[in-house]
């Protein structure tokens, strides 16, 4: 008996070479990004943390076609970005609806402007809304909604056209520690059986693991790679791993990267004093008498 085996993605390779990005301020020029090489294999899920500010929204929006390099070069499926595509999907962490349309017409929205007929937009947005647990709401309108169920929305409104690349910027940044956990099974669950390529911008470390393939650390500004890490755990993820040794040796090797470059960050901000500052003995005084 033959096994039918998945065929692997062949499109929505990304890379991106050597980019730098500069920009002028009233004190001069600001090198955001400094000489940052990434890729993402077709169908893979890659991350990207590191500090505040060290630049990896920059990295994502270069490959949205938002903003041109000052040096290095983009590209997808060999092809440069020149600007904004349909073959990229872009999320934010502001909830980007439309809210004077339902959930579907934000669905269709896309699927609308490639002037899809009426049934194959109907058809598409039920197919989405359905995988992300969607379809009882279909008939609301946004301002009805939860947070998480925005975010699903817009996940969903930007896959309904059938892009190679997925890019995410903190979606769950704003949601609360719960929600944020089944959003992020939600998604996970999404990516398997679609398997689009992923590029996913966080703050946080466990979501990184859980989500990924592969996770690139970046240093602090100009921001370059400090490390890439393959994230060795089976699939499909389920939140019990977190508590394994096998996560929580990632974790912590991706903590200690992020503080070395979080304290660079704050420049002269730190010192050993101010890391200490927790074990100072007040002798049975308060705070305020000390001061």
């Amino acid at each position: 008996m033959n096994i039918m085996t998945p065929t692997p993605p062949s499109k929505g390779r990304v890379d991106v070479d050597n980019f730098a990005l500069s920009y002028d301020t009233l004190e001069g020029p600001v090198e955001a990004v400094s000489n940052a090489s990434i890729h993402v294999n077709p169908g893979e899920f890659v991350s990207i943390v590191g500090p505040s500010g060290c630049g990896k929204s920059t990295l994502l929006n270069a490959v949205a076609g938002f903003l041109k390099p000052t040096r290095g070069g983009v590209t997808v499926d060999g092809e440069p970005i020149d600007g904004p595509g349909a073959d990229r999907g872009m999320v934010f962490q502001q909830y980007s609806l439309f809210p004077w349309k339902t959930v579907k017409g934000n669905v269709e929205f896309g699927l609308k402007m490639k002037h899809l007929d009426k049934s194959s937009r109907d058809r598409a947005a039920r197919t989405l809304l359905g995988l992300a647990g969607l379809t009882a709401f279909e008939n609301k309108y946004p301002d009805s909604l939860s947070g998480g169920m925005k975010q699903r929305v817009g996940i969903v409104r930007a896959l309904a056209t059938g892009p190679k690349v997925l890019l995410l910027d903190e979606p769950f940044g704003a949601l609360d520690a719960q929600t944020r956990v089944i959003m992020q099974q939600i998604l996970t669950n999404m990516w398997q059986r679609l398997k689009i390529s992923v590029l996913f911008v966080t703050h946080d470390i466990d979501e990184a693991i859980f989500l990924s393939d592969r996770v690139y650390c970046m240093t602090a500004r100009p921001g370059s790679i400090k490390a890439e890490i393959t994230i060795p755990l089976e699939r499909p993820r389920h939140q019990s791993m977190m508590m394994s040794s096998e996560f929580l040796g990632l974790r912590r090797g991706l903590m200690s990267l992020i503080r070395e470059e979080s304290i660079k960050a704050m420049g002269g901000e730190l010192n050993d004093l101010a890391l200490d500052g927790l074990s100072i003995d007040l002798h049975g005084q308060s705070l305020a008498d000390v001061l």
